[in-house]
Parts: structure tokens; C-alpha cells; sequence
């Protein structure tokens, strides 16, 4: 079937890289969909034949390794429709891109937030500005190949906002700024753009900064129930579970629980996220007089001039080096899980041998 006459399913985003990697799945008789919601470990699932509540087939779960490699919000997947708008998910498409975090507690496993997103928006209250917070968000994003916008909410509860906002993102090139409010839907429009072309955006941000009213600025109707803002500005947590729901005018809006607690993952993905959400700092450590400068009292530092002459805030090198020492952490952990791993696959496969009796 021609992308032509899947229209249905472009306007939830499906296109030429999705179509490519289903047409294997055609030839058995599936059909693509996609994850728009997730209930109490009920799935959703959108085809252009409507929406469907799907199980994983026996096979995908015995064959996943890890928990990020099942269905997410935003996963095109292959499932086998059957009567009373059941389904079955019997693949996964490979991601064009993933918005991952490290799940809360120190363990080594990544929760997918959000899969094959375009464009992040990174959703920040006026009321509780912070760049430490944007540096970390866009880490993230860089490391996830999504594009990162910066959004300031709120700004009609607090008239300083915009430039406020703009001196913590004083530092950060090449990322967008807008300071909206979504209570009174000021400056909302200028987010349409990021919409054209049936692509994806989905909102990020702590708990009551208010991307579910933002969220139902931009599709036009409520999406998610809205709590009470207090008389200082800040609102409480609402949304409650991810989901994906189209634009009357075209594209996705993909709404997400706050966050109170947001870790890496991925050492290497993340670290080369770390230098571009850093690139000042990046550039300045490419100046020192030796390539493995430790910008700890070499000689010929370029960090430490620019920290001296205050060309680089001092806030923004230490949350560089926290985030720095935060992905070796997290490398090491994984090394050592992986090492683990290993170990048990090795001793499953003795054990196999010596149960197998010798042939002759």
C-alpha cells in the first residue's frame, strides 16, 4: 500500500522511514499502529481503522530483553487485528528517536518518556525558573536526536519572566525561547510552527509547570484535567499517564507526568548530549594548551581564564562537572551489568552442556 493512501495514518505521524521498515510485516498481514496511550498496562493502539486496546504477543515478551524495548507512548508498531477492536502487537518498529531516563532508585534500566518525538518542548514555570533544570532537560533531549524549544509558562503571573528566562538561557546557543501563558493562551500561537508536517511534540517538565493547560492550548480542547494554581504561581500535578492525541490543525501533542526526579542514562548517547547542551564549554576546553587537560590548575586552561575573566558562569561549570561525574557514575554501573550479565548467560549455557549426556 502506497503512502498515498494511508492518509489516516500520516496524520499520526507514519512516513516514508516508518513504511520502510514495515514491509516485512505487511507480507504476513499485520498492520501499523501506533501507541497513543497507556492505562494499567492496557495499551492503545491508532490504525486508519480506528483504535484498538492490544496485548503483546507470548513471543515479543519472551524476546525482549529490556524493559525499554517494549511498546512506549509513540512506538509504530505491527499488530494483527481481530474481532471487538482487540489486537495484537507482534513487533516493534525501530525508533527514529527515544526521549529515555534512568528509572528513579539507582537501578541500571532506562524508562522510554517518549518515543519518536520531533521536537521536545521543555515546559517551565515563571513562578520556578531554573537553568540548572534546562541544562539537565537539554542533555537529555540532545542525547535523545530530539529537538529541544525551551518554554516559559505562566509569564501572566509573573511580568519578569521573559527576562528572567532569557539570562538563564543566556548561555545556550542554537535553542529557541518562547514565554507563554496558558491560562490565557498569550503567545501560544507561536508554537504552531513546530506542528507542520504531522510531527510529533511532546511536553516535559516538573510537576505544576503547567503543560496539561498548555497542552490543551494547542489542541483546542481538555485534554487533561486542570488543578488550581495557588496564589504564588504554582499549580499542582495533573497528568497522570502519557498519551498521544492529534491536532485538528495537524500534528501530534504528547503529554507527559511531571518529572520530579530526572536521571541519565545511556553513557555514551547522553555524554555526547552533555557537550552539545555545554557547547560553550565544549569550545573553550578545545582551547587548552593540552588535550587532556583537566581544567584543574594545568597551565594553559582555557576553562579557568574563562571562569577568571567571567566569560563562564561559575553555576553553569559546576553543573557541567555534576552532570560530568553523574555520567561516569552511570557508566561504571553499566559496565559492571553488563559484566553480570555475561557471567549468567555463561553459566546457563555450562549448565546446559553438562545436562546434555555425551554423544557415543
Amino acid at each position: 500500500m502506497s503512502l498515498s493512501s494511508r492518509e489516516p495514518l500520516a496524520r499520526l505521524g507514519f512516513d516514508s522511514f516508518f513504511d520502510q521498515h514495515f514491509t516485512s510485516h505487511t507480507a504476513v498481514g499485520l498492520v501499523p499502529g501506533r501507541v497513543v496511550a497507556e492505562h494499567r498496562g492496557a495499551t492503545l493502539v491508532a490504525t486508519e481503522h480506528g483504535e484498538h486496546a492490544a496485548e503483546l504477543a507470548g513471543r515479543l515478551w519472551h524476546t525482549t530483553d529490556a524493559r525499554a524495548d517494549l511498546p512506549a507512548v509513540g512506538d509504530w508498531v505491527a499488530l494483527r487485528l481481530h474481532e471487538g477492536a482487540r489486537a495484537v502487537i507482534h513487533a516493534v518498529l525501530p525508533r527514529r528517536s527515544a526521549f529515555l531516563r534512568g528509572v528513579a532508585g539507582g537501578v541500571t534500566e532506562a524508562q522510554v518518556v517518549a518515543a519518536n518525538v520531533d521536537v521536545v518542548l521543555v515546559v517551565l514555570a515563571a513562578t520556578d525558573l531554573s537553568a540548572r533544570r534546562v541544562e539537565r532537560y537539554l542533555a537529555l533531549a540532545h542525547a535523545s536526536r530530539v529537538e529541544p524549544v525551551v518554554v516559559v509558562t505562566k509569564c501572566d503571573v509573573d511580568v519578569g519572566a521573559e527576562e528572567r528566562a532569557r539570562a538563564a538561557m543566556g548561555a545556550v546557543d542554537g535553542v529557541s525561547l518562547h514565554t507563554v501563558s496558558g491560562r490565557t493562551g498569550d503567545r501560544v500561537h507561536e508554537l504552531a510552527g513546530y506542528f507542520a508536517g504531522n510531527r510529533t511534540i511532546a511536553l516535559l517538565g516538573s510537576s505544576g509547570a503547567g503543560k496539561s493547560t498548555l497542552a490543551n492550548r494547542l489542541l483546542g480542547a481538555e485534554l487533561q484535567r486542570v488543578s488550581h494554581v495557588a496564589a504564588d504561581g504554582r499549580g499542582r500535578h495533573t497528568t497522570t499517564t502519557r498519551q498521544l492525541v492529534a491536532r485538528p490543525g495537524g500534528g501530534l501533542v504528547l503529554d507527559t507526568p511531571g518529572m520530579r526526579e530526572l536521571r541519565l542514562w545511556d553513557a555514551g548517547d547522553a555524554r555526547g548530549g552533555l557537550e552539545d547542551a555545554f557547547a560553550d564549554i565544549a569550545e573553550l576546553a578545545a582551547r587548552c594548551a593540552f588535550r587532556d587537560c583537566r581544567h584543574d590548575g594545568e597551565p594553559g586552561c582555557a576553562i579557568a581564564a574563562a571562569l577568571d575573566d567571567g566569560r563562564l558562569d561559575a553555576l553553569r561549570w559546576s553543573s557541567y562537572l555534576k552532570l560530568d561525574r553523574e555520567l561516569a557514575a552511570l557508566a561504571v554501573r553499566q559496565d559492571a551489568r553488563k559484566h553480570a550479565e555475561r557471567k549468567r548467560a555463561l553459566k546457563v549455557i555450562a549448565r546446559a552442556r553438562r545436562a546434555r549426556p555425551p554423544k557415543g
